[in-house]
């Protein structure tokens, strides 16, 4: 492996697209700071973005671009996406998911399985949809997040449109609703559960997510960090192999 050299120098590293399987509790920037920094230490000047975050909380596809394919990136991010998850309806939490405590406890008693499949199907087409306040929108300068953490929450953040191809629910086993959806650019799953549980009156937030597939890319294709990580250093071997060939 050749030493670091300073940036000005470092030979860029390859245009390619990763398909990671995220893991539990690691952010879309963990994922893209792990590999930036693999090229760094194989000796590579690397830019490295992705297509659309995924929370931390929730599992499945990222697409990472490297090098010149940076500029698909603004392609990938309008394709739709297909999502699996868990809600756990008669509770909520501020995050909308299980990163913050519950509250607003509410009884199941009188939920029938009837009642949720008929609002399941009243929760697809366009519709306006508001962030969450645990979200990484903009407002004045911070991060909505940044603000729930203070424990300021801003009622008044703009809705936006949105549109929920599919929403299927597969099982129930109250209190928690197992879900299959495909949803628009810009869809908060985490505010699709609290909104069901709202529409059912009892309450609800997502404890499980995973993401299926972006666009005509799947789950199934993608590779696991560490082989993603391991797989950079020869490759960028054979880069430098190629380069004193010339």
């Amino acid at each position: 492996m050749r030493a670091v050299q300073s940036s000005t120098y470092l030979p860029e590293c390859e245009s390619r697209l990763l398909l990671v399987d995220k893991p539990l509790n690691w952010t879309s920037f963990d994922v893209v700071a792990k590999v930036r920094n693999a090229y760094t230490r194989a000796g590579y000047r690397c830019k490295v973005g992705h297509s659309g975050t995924l929370d931390p909380k929730a599992t499945g596809l990222l697409i990472l671009a490297t090098g010149k394919a940076t500029k698909q990136l603004p392609q990938l991010e309008t394709l739709d996406k297909t999502y699996s998850g868990t809600i756990k309806l008669g509770a909520k939490t501020l995050s909308y998911d299980s990163e913050t405590e519950e509250y607003d406890h509410r009884p199941l008693s009188d939920l029938s399985p009837e009642c949720i499949l008929q609002t399941a199907r009243r929760f697809t087409g366009k519709m306006q949809q508001k962030p969450p306040m645990y979200s990484a929108v903009w407002h004045n300068g911070k991060r909505l997040y940044e603000l729930a953490r203070a424990g300021e929450i801003i009622e008044e953040r703009p809705s936006r449109e949105i549109e929920v191809y599919e929403f299927e629910v597969i099982e129930i086993a109250l209190p928690l609703v197992f879900f299959r959806c495909r949803v628009s650019k810009g869809t908060y799953i985490r505010a699709l559960a609290n909104d069901f549980g709202n529409a059912l009156g009892v309450g609800g937030y997502l404890v499980a997510l995973r993401r299926e597939r972006i666009g005509r890319f799947e789950v199934s294709q993608a590779q696991t960090i560490e082989q993603i990580l391991a797989d950079i250093a020869p490759r960028a071997q054979s880069a430098e192999s190629q380069e004193r060939q010339l």
